[in-house]
C-alpha cells in the first residue's frame, strides 16, 4: 500500500470540503479544486479526509491524489512562501501593485506580472518573499522570476532561491604554451 495515500489528512478549523467529481477546499486564504482520478475516492470522516483506490494498479495515483489533496487543505488555511535573492552589483528589484520591475543587469528593465492570487513583497531590494495559497502556481512564478537571471556558476550572480547552495567554478587560468 502506498505509504504517502494511506495517511488521512486532517482539516483544520475554518475549511470546508465539497466532493463531487473533484475536490473544492474552501478556506480563510482562498479556494482551490482538486481532480480526483477515475479509481480513486475521497471521504470525510470527522476532521480527516481519507484517500482510497480501487486496485493496486492505482498506487501512484493514490499517493498523487493524497498530496495535492494536502496541499490544497494547508494552502487555503496556512498558505505557502517562497524566498528569492537577488546577488550582484546595481540587481534590484521593485514591486507596485501586481507588477515587479526587475533590474538585473541589462540594458533594459524587466516587469513580471504577478498573476492572481499571488503576493510578492520585497525587503532590502533584494530579498523578495512570494505568498500564495495555490502551491503549484506559487513554485512555477518563483522558478519563472529565477529564469530572468539563473545564477551564474563563474561570478554567483543572479536571481535564486533563499538557502540555494552553488558551486563557483574556477575561471580560466592565464599561462599554458
Amino acid at each position: 500500500m502506498s505509504r504517502i495515500g494511506k495517511k488521512p489528512i486532517s482539516i483544520p478549523a475554518g475549511v470546508k470540503l465539497k466532493i463531487d467529481g473533484d475536490l473544492t477546499v474552501e478556506g480563510p486564504k482562498g479556494k482551490l479544486s482538486v481532480p480526483i482520478p477515475a479509481g480513486i475516492s475521497l471521504e470525510q470522516q470527522g476532521k480527516e479526509l481519507v484517500v482510497n483506490r480501487a486496485s493496486d494498479k492505482l498506487a501512484a495515483l493514490h499517493g498523487l491524489t493524497r498530496a495535492l489533496a494536502a496541499n490544497a487543505v494547508t494552502g487555503v488555511s496556512k498558505g505557502f512562501t517562497r524566498e528569492l535573492d537577488i546577488v550582484g552589483v546595481g540587481y534590484r528589484a521593485d514591486v507596485k501593485q501586481n507588477i515587479v520591475n526587475f533590474s538585473l543587469g541589462y540594458s533594459h528593465g524587466i516587469e513580471f506580472v504577478l498573476p492572481a492570487g499571488i503576493e510578492c513583497k520585497i525587503e532590502k531590494l533584494t530579498h523578495l518573499v512570494l505568498t500564495s495559497h495555490d502551491k503549484q502556481a506559487l513554485g512555477q512564478v518563483a522558478a519563472n522570476m529565477r529564469a530572468l537571471r539563473p545564477p551564474d556558476p563563474y561570478k554567483n550572480k543572479g536571481v535564486r532561491f533563499t538557502g540555494e547552495m552553488l558551486r563557483k567554478k574556477a575561471g580560466k587560468t592565464a599561462g599554458g604554451k
